[in-house]
């Protein structure tokens, strides 16, 4: 029997998690919330069925905080199962583009298929079209300081 690992346990090591329905999903998107990545970073494979975001993200469970400045690491972010992709505000064209992830939610289908909705601050937004719920965190990268120096920060 196997036992569900909780948001500490990542602690200071790297993150490879993985979300097969909505409980896993919401920790993944609580650990993605804030990341940011160059429109650039944004890959589907058609024929792997496989979209995948190179992003920035910060490191909500670094317990260390208090002894150094906020991190962020690179990571990975896999969605698996992929049949379609679509975005809204956001122009593959503009290489200079930064887009900033704020929630990842799943919208059910006829199971197991449905929809991963990404939503972007700014009002945009990528829609993925899913066999089922498969989705991957990876950090690929040591943890390094914020360029802000600071913890994202929401009003409201």
């Amino acid at each position: 029997m196997s036992v569900d690992a909780s948001f500490e346990d990542g602690a200071e090591r790297p993150l490879n998690l993985g979300a097969l329905d909505t409980d896993d999903l919401k920790v993944i998107s609580a650990l993605v919330q804030d990341a940011v990545f160059p429109v650039t970073e944004m890959k589907y494979d058609r024929k792997a069925r496989r979209f995948a975001l190179l992003i920035n993200r910060f490191r909500w469970e670094d317990k260390g905080a208090g002894r150094h400045a906020p991190e962020r690491v690179q990571a990975v972010l896999a969605f698996d199962t992929v049949l379609g992709v679509a975005t809204q505000g956001v122009s593959r064209e503009d290489k200079d583009m930064v887009l900033s992830l704020l929630t990842v939610e799943w919208e059910a289908g006829e199971a197991p298929a449905g929809k991963l909705v990404l939503t972007l601050a700014g009002d945009g937004a990528i829609r993925l079209e899913c066999e089922a719920l498969d989705v991957t965190l990876k950090d690929v990268t040591r943890p390094y300081k914020a360029p802000s120096r600071k913890a994202p920060h929401h009003d409201g």
